[in-house]
């Protein structure tokens, strides 16, 4: 699973099209949202949008960061000509968000609503089921109050309703209620609202933070529509990484990648999220973690043409810059499920062979290490690549403890 974060103007535009596609809740928010970028000025969006000149607005920067309202980055109750002043004073302006400095591109405008009463509720996916939170006080200081927060568990092959949720407002027990089969449906990891009021029946999010899983694509793209994975605030992907992005948003497997270092000394080509962590942490553990290079994952059976682009981003990255003590490249995982061990490693093949003349002017060590379907085939494989291309390549089945491997590489053990 891949966590994605969503715009929250994405967000309130799917909670109010479940809510038009699901009349049983008897819950009512028409998601009047309009996303100003760019290309599309406030004057632009009126067009679609009447309300925005008929309603006083809202407009905050839509952009992945939380806490506006601390950085005075909200406008409350404006006219139309107030809110395309403030935003036109601030569109493309860089700012500072904590420790981080970007541009800002996208603002969120909505109709200001007064109320009285505000309400927190989350949600996120663990292990075994989905935590839901739950306040009476929601808000910006949610944090200093936690122990006002109440918690429900919903666990996995179980649905909302088998939960005893005991609030004294029906309405807000049906809102949770519809949110966790919103959540499901859709296939969020996070979504939280803080706050929100309500109005009867009626709902108002006032603030929506959530993220999908993207692995999801595939069976969702319809249900989510024109939806968009924005890069987090502040950060600017590299050739290499919007080239697997793109990769990955066509496929329905899973291929991810982040350069941390471009001049680090230890590389990882890993398949599966768990194993990533695995052997990314074992790098860091052992003290080596200003020398990892990236950080990312293969999964879900990529074809191998996808693994052929995948490792060609990495070692492309890899061998931009020497360093004399050499560098190490792991190429590991688990035990696969379902993955074609011998497919993946034809594509990983085929881009060493591609770039076997600058591995060796780096003074690349490749160390294997990988089980499940076919997986002898594809060690088989590599041992001959490294007999053909002379590149000291050292392989190992899942006899070989991912961990132990990376100690061997970085020279702990033998």
């Amino acid at each position: 699973m891949a966590q994605r974060g969503i715009r929250e103007y994405h967000g309130k535009k799917l909670l109010s099209k479940y809510l038009k596609e699901n009349p049983q809740w008897s819950l009512s928010y028409p998601g009047e949202v309009a996303l100003i970028t760019p290309q599309v000025s406030l004057d632009d969006a009126q067009g679609e949008n009447p309300w925005i000149k008929e309603t006083p607005l809202v407009v905050k920067p839509d952009m992945l960061f939380g806490k506006r309202g601390k950085y005075g980055l909200i406008l409350l109750n404006a006219t139309f000509e107030e809110a395309k002043q403030w935003i036109n004073e601030r569109m493309g302006k860089e700012i500072e968000v904590g420790k981080v400095k970007g541009v800002l591109t996208h603002f969120l405008v909505e109709p200001f609503v007064p109320h009285e009463k505000e309400y927190y509720v989350a949600i996120k996916t663990e292990e075994t089921g989905d935590k839901i939170y739950f306040s009476y006080e929601g808000g910006i200081e949610i944090e200093e109050n936690w122990e006002k927060v109440q918690e429900f568990f919903v666990p996995v092959l179980k649905n909302i309703e088998d939960v005893t949720i005991n609030l004294e407002n029906e309405n807000i027990v049906r809102f949770i209620q519809m949110l966790h089969h919103f959540f499901v449906d859709y296939d969020f990891t996070y979504l939280e609202i803080n706050p929100f009021s309500v109005n009867g029946l009626n709902i108002v999010p006032i603030d929506l933070v959530a993220r999908l899983d993207d692995t999801a694509f595939f069976k969702d793209s319809e249900k989510w529509g024109d939806i968009e994975f924005p890069t987090p605030f502040g950060r600017s992907f590299t050739k290499e990484e919007e080239l697997v992005r793109q990769l990955d948003e066509k496929s329905g497997a899973s291929l991810k990648l982040t350069i941390l270092n471009p001049e680090g000394r230890v590389w990882l080509m890993v398949a599966g999220g768990g194993a990533s962590v695995i052997y990314a942490d074992t790098i860091v553990d052992l003290g080596y973690g200003n020398e990892l290079g990236n950080y990312g994952e293969y999964s879900g059976d990529p074809s191998e043409e996808e693994t052929y682009q995948y490792a060609k981003a990495i070692l492309e990255v890899m061998t931009k810059t020497k360093d004399p003590r050499g560098k190490i490249l792991i190429i590991g995982g688990g035990i696969a499920n379902f993955t074609d061990v011998a497919k993946t490693f034809k594509g990983i093949i085929r881009a060493i062979k591609e770039y076997q003349d600058k591995l060796k002017e780096n003074n690349v060590r490749i160390f294997v290490r990988r089980g499940g379907p076919n997986y002898q085939e594809g060690l088989t494989s590599m041992r001959r690549l490294g007999e053909e291309t002379g590149i000291p390549i050292e392989v190992y089945g899942p006899e070989l403890h991912m961990t132990k491997v990376v100690k061997m590489s970085l020279g702990g053990e033998k």
